[in-house]
């Protein structure tokens, strides 16, 4: 995003700018941190000594921060003498960049169709905040009144222990490696699985807003030290959080990546078959096409949606949805909130591995052999607008029957980017064989395209990719 003591100022003036719009409102606001450097952000502002009009959630971020909102507190906010009026302002800081989250209290995160602010937007109008309101205040006005810290992971680690067995857990004798990525939920699994009495190491449970040699996101290469780690330590699986703790990784006994469609998909298969909780299933666009195979076997309903959480989101407030995921790691189970939980669903593999009796990867090689091998990549192509928009334009006139990545065009699907379903040789024969796609989804944002395949092996999937790039660059000749 940036230089980081711009980040920080931002942060600082956002949320003087919210607190205050808080005040003159008559209403009372939330801040969360999850981070080193907006709590000492949070201490500038808003010293305890001083008081601030502000509620500030001790420790929590990320997920810890999204039970509150979306769940009220379970004992609501009221009795801690906040009326919950005011939009709950949150955020994640690190050395580079400063992460903002706005949600409402009605339990819906805000999107780009409501008041949420574009911090990116605000550093190319030279650090201006003015996208929350943009009127001039006193700060000693806003520093003026009562603060109270409070800490909320007890009631959301009781909230989300209710969903698993952890006398089964511990019983299975399974051990867990469990990497926290220096991030907000550090150490909530460890304190669960220490007080439960289950086996496990932890890594990278510091607090370092650098997050050192990795940018905190659950795929490779950031969880390369997962992998060694799983081996060396002789665990069953590695469970790990992302920065805010709402997505979800994973790594087998043997150090394979074990990616969010074969998480999501264990999770629904287990939930459906164990649990037997009502509600129809949903996936994204880009995510694997296992979970329709799932939902079939189960007789519920698959709905698929664009790209990203917020669809998840609003078809669980509409309607009864039992699981839905995404691509990029995040999974909610609506019974638990209408949003994604990175700790959660840790647990519930856990559990799932417990019930089952397998490792993760026996889980993963039952999954395969039953609805087909379905193998997934994704290539991010860091091009120029003029490429991309080339690229976009070319695969956008390809039609069903002509040949792309050098394979017959069966279907075409525009949902959200431009999808190709393809005969592919390499998958006759197989049993149950994933259908094979190509999308291609451009950034609105930035100069880059996302490419993403499933087919019915790692090689089938790297020879698809290799040749979209090829067609993606050959705009450059055009």
């Amino acid at each position: 995003m940036g230089d980081g003591a711009m980040g920080c100022a931002l942060m600082e003036q956002t949320a003087l700018k919210w607190v205050e719009a808080g005040r003159r409102a008559g209403e009372n606001a939330w801040l969360s941190f999850g981070s080193l450097v907006l709590h000492v952000v949070l201490d500038r502002l808003f010293p305890v000594e001083r008081g601030a009009g502000v509620g500030r959630a001790l420790a929590a971020g990320g997920t810890v921060l999204e039970w509150i909102v979306r769940r009220g507190c379970g004992f609501r906010l009221g009795n801690l003498g906040f009326d919950g009026g005011r939009d709950t302002f949150g955020a994640e800081g690190t050395r580079e960049f400063a992460l903002l989250e706005l949600d409402t209290f009605s339990g819906e995160a805000l999107g780009s169709d409501d008041k949420s602010i574009t911090l990116e937007g605000d550093l190319a109008r030279g650090g201006s905040t003015g996208g929350l309101g943009g009127e001039d205040f006193v700060l000693e006005q806003v520093r003026e009144a009562a603060i109270e810290e409070v800490d909320f992971h007890p009631e959301y680690i009781a909230a989300i222990t209710r969903f698993v067995d952890l006398d089964a857990i511990r019983a299975s004798g399974y051990r867990f490696l469990i990497d926290d990525m220096y991030g907000a939920g550090r150490g909530v699994i460890a304190g669960i699985f220490t007080r439960a009495g289950v086996p496990f190491v932890e890594i990278r449970s510091e607090i370092n807003p650098a997050f050192p040699g990795i940018n905190p996101e659950p795929i490779l290469p950031n969880i390369a030290e997962t992998q060694v780690a799983v081996v060396r330590e002789k665990c069953d699986a590695g469970l790990i959080a992302d920065g805010d703790a709402d997505r979800i990784g994973a790594v087998d006994e043997h150090g394979n990546v074990v990616d969010a469609h074969k998480i999501l998909s264990v999770l629904a298969k287990w939930l459906l078959e164990r649990k037997k909780w009502p509600g129809d299933l949903t996936r994204a666009f880009n995510t694997t096409k296992m979970v329709d195979r799932i939902a079939a076997k189960y007789g519920r309903k698959l709905h698929e949606h664009g790209i990203g959480f917020k669809y998840v989101v609003e078809l669980m407030l509409a309607q009864e949805i039992l699981i839905g995921g995404e691509e990029s790691g995040g999974v909610g189970i609506s019974r638990h909130l209408p949003e994604r939980d990175g700790l959660l669903n840790a647990l519930l593999l856990a559990n799932v591995m417990a019930d089952e009796k397998k490792t993760l990867g026996q889980l993963v090689a039952a999954l395969q052999e039953e609805f087909g091998e379905h193998q997934y990549g994704r290539v991010d192509m860091h091009i120029d607008d003029g490429l991309k928009q080339s690229a976009i334009a070319r695969a956008g006139a390809v039609q069903a029957g002509a040949e792309m990545a050098g394979m017959k065009v069966l279907r075409v699907e525009t949902m959200d980017g431009i999808k190709f379903f393809l005969e592919n040789p390499d998958c006759a024969g197989k049993p149950h064989a994933a259908e094979t796609w190509l999308l291609l989804r451009a950034s609105g944002t930035e100069p880059l395209l996302r490419v993403y395949c499933e087919s019915c092996s790692t090689e089938s999937v790297t020879r698809v990719l290799q040749a979209a790039k090829v067609f993606v660059l050959q705009g450059r000749a055009v």
